[in-house]
């Protein structure tokens, strides 16, 4: 069962709108074996305009759930919300019944140097992961699901270590590792 973080910006957060979140994401456990060490962080945030947003984030051990909407009724954009969340889910579960893998998603383990470093440039953070194979359309499928601007992968086809990051412009690039 998940644990929820729940806050609002503006906004009181009454019981009325606690139990309500709670009852619609509660419907997205459905698509996990377990979500028991999982917290849904809910920000709910009401503008001078009398628009209301909602943000949810789910980290999953293999998966980033994030999503935001933005709406006049702060019950319409849990909705919708939850709607977009659930539309991800399958979406994303459709690709990899599709591809038949097995192995699991990239898993990424920060790692602090408290080290003093007399050197020019200090890494002062590290990441180490597994690279998942995969194609370029489930690369930027996983990096809009964590939210970030870049995303590294093991090209399915190649072998090859590629990035797809997003540009300014709003669409994709692609960079390709080439042996040489």
């Amino acid at each position: 069962m998940l644990k929820y973080n729940i806050r609002g910006e503006n906004i009181e957060v009454t019981e009325s709108i606690r139990s309500y979140v709670q009852k619609k994401l509660t419907k997205l456990e459905k698509y996990f074996e377990d979500t028991s060490n999982s917290t849904a962080h809910v920000n709910l945030k009401v503008y001078s305009d009398k628009t209301a947003k909602v943000e949810v984030t789910i980290p999953l051990p293999y998966l980033v759930l994030r999503a935001e909407e933005t709406s006049p009724d702060m019950y319409a954009s849990v909705d919708l919300v939850t709607d977009k969340l659930e539309r991800q889910i399958r979406k994303h579960k459709t690709k990899i019944n599709r591809k038949s893998r097995e192995k699991g998603f990239e898993t990424v383990q920060d790692k602090n140097d408290s080290e003093e470093n007399e050197k020019e440039f200090d890494i002062v953070r590290s990441k180490h992961f597994s690279l998942k194979p995969m194609d370029s359309e489930e690369a930027v499928l996983q990096m809009n699901m964590l939210g970030h601007d870049f995303f590294i992968y093991e090209d399915a086809e190649t072998d090859g270590v590629n990035i797809v990051y997003r540009r300014k412009d709003g669409r994709y690039g692609l960079i390709e590792s080439t042996e040489g």
